[in-house]
């Protein structure tokens, strides 16, 4: 597929990282001509030097032949304009852009972003996708990695083996034998480096990260199989009072249990946020200050969350407080190179927003009945949810462990309303919505499961 992507900053620069992977044929536009060179130097694409929004430039780039345009520059109008002309000059089909003031968040999309409007197919706001991101954490604490389907009924959680776990060492086709009233089933694990969809002989390790679907009823029993009490968190301290750091703490703000405050090093952002804010404590100060982190109780804090602009800043901030004494730590962190050392610091979780926009931008994408995709472990591997039509090879057959080919894991089934996890029983039926989760090197057979057209093979 041929992508424009406009704007080569951070995020723009994970979505072309993700999709040069995936040997799409990509074209970067920025008027920062150093940021160009660097990414044609990075990876595998093609830059334009220039103003997006400009006709001139969008033609440089080849607009008038690309399938999908993604404007992701540091200004949301100059995003609407780009996705305006890319769709009245050149009838671009798809058009992707970042949003991120809430004056249009807020309002009816539905109006504003439309054939009528601005023709834009898709909004992506990373700072609320990472915001949505910890609170679904802050509901599974235990979890290193936590996504919701199904209005969140069902999740896919990534948990830690510790070496008291009474999974350990335990083959997965067993795992529901030993557990029969268990909704849970695990479908992929990361062992080191290698992230990987199991077998029915696989066994869980010591430090593995496993992914698991399970029914949110299910959480509280899972946690105590991975021997991680799900404790509530009554006690919250958010380091960074900019769009993310806002959000969440308004939204905690409507459980009366609890209690956060947040820390922002800026006096003008932190008036801003005395206002926006009701019962939060807002304090101007160091996030990186011990004498700060005490004075919002770090201490004795349940999580601290750290977002502000800097990634060093975050890893720090998150390791300074778990020394004294906060329970769990998550971290916003942008470069893929400081992901790779948060173990080494004790982080419980990063938080990385070019995923949670290259997971968005995957489900457009994909071909098929694919309602959604998520992208894990740096695109090693991603969990799609999908709708199975009548011409789909899997209807009719099981899809235990071993039925579906290596690097492929059928990790869930919603079947009129009811959640179901596949045993050698299962037999997939027109229109279920099928979860799976597979290696990265698998997506084209994934997608052939919900394809249209009977010609797969």
């Amino acid at each position: 597929m041929r992508v424009i992507i406009c704007g080569a900053g951070r995020v723009g620069q994970g979505i072309a990282r993700h999709l040069s992977q995936e040997n799409h044929d990509i074209t970067m536009i920025d008027e920062n001509g150093d940021l160009i060179e660097r990414v044609q130097t990075d990876y595998d694409v093609r830059g334009v030097v220039g103003h997006a929004a400009h006709p001139d430039t969008l033609a440089a780039a080849g607009a008038e032949s690309t399938d999908m345009l993604i404007a992701v520059t540091h200004f949301d109008e100059i995003n609407m304009v780009i996705c305006q002309v890319a769709d009245t000059m050149f009838s671009v089909p798809t058009k992707i852009a970042r949003i991120r003031a809430r004056a249009y968040l807020d309002k009816d999309q539905t109006k504003l972003f439309s054939p009528s409007g601005f023709p834009i197919d898709m909004v992506i706001s990373p700072e609320i996708e990472v915001g949505e991101s910890i609170l679904r954490r802050f509901r599974s604490p235990s979890a290193v990695a936590s996504i919701s389907f199904e209005n969140g009924e069902l999740q896919l959680l990534g948990m830690r083996l510790k070496e008291d776990s009474p999974l350990l060492d335990t083959a997965l086709d067993q795992i529901s034998e030993l557990f029969p009233d268990l909704a849970a089933r695990v479908v992929g694990i990361k062992r080191g480096n290698n992230v990987f969809a199991p077998r029915g002989n696989d066994q869980l390790h010591i430090e593995d990260t496993a992914y698991v679907t399970v029914a949110r009823s299910d959480i509280p029993r899972l946690n105590k199989l991975f021997n991680r009490p799900a404790n509530a968190m009554r006690r919250v301290v958010i380091v960074g009072g900019g769009n993310i750091g806002i959000y969440v703490a308004a939204q905690l703000e409507r459980d009366n249990n609890v209690r956060v405050r947040l820390i922002e090093a800026s006096e003008a952002q932190a008036d801003i946020a005395v206002t926006r804010l009701k019962q939060t404590i807002v304090i101007n100060g160091d996030g990186l200050s011990r004498d700060i982190l005490e004075e919002a109780g770090a201490q004795s804090a349940g999580i601290v969350i750290a977002v502000t602009n800097d990634d060093k800043t975050n890893m720090l901030i998150c390791k300074l407080a778990k020394q004294m004494g906060a329970k769990r730590t998550h971290a916003l962190v942008n470069s893929y190179e400081l992901v790779a050392i948060s173990n080494d610091l004790d982080i419980d979780a990063v938080l990385d927003p070019r995923a949670l926009s290259v997971s968005r931008i995957l489900t457009k994408l994909r071909r098929g009945r694919i309602l959604s995709v998520q992208a894990l472990e740096d695109g090693a591997a991603e969990i799609a949810e999908g709708i199975t039509l009548t011409s789909s090879p899997l209807i009719g057959k099981t899809v235990n462990y071993d039925d579906l080919p290596e690097g492929v894991v059928a990790a869930a089934i919603v079947r009129d309303g009811d959640i179901k996890f596949p045993d050698s029983r299962t037999r997939i039926e027109a229109d279920d919505r099928l979860l799976v989760f597979y290696e990265s090197s698998m997506t084209r057979k994934v997608e052939q499961y919900f394809r249209v057209s009977a010609d797969f093979f």
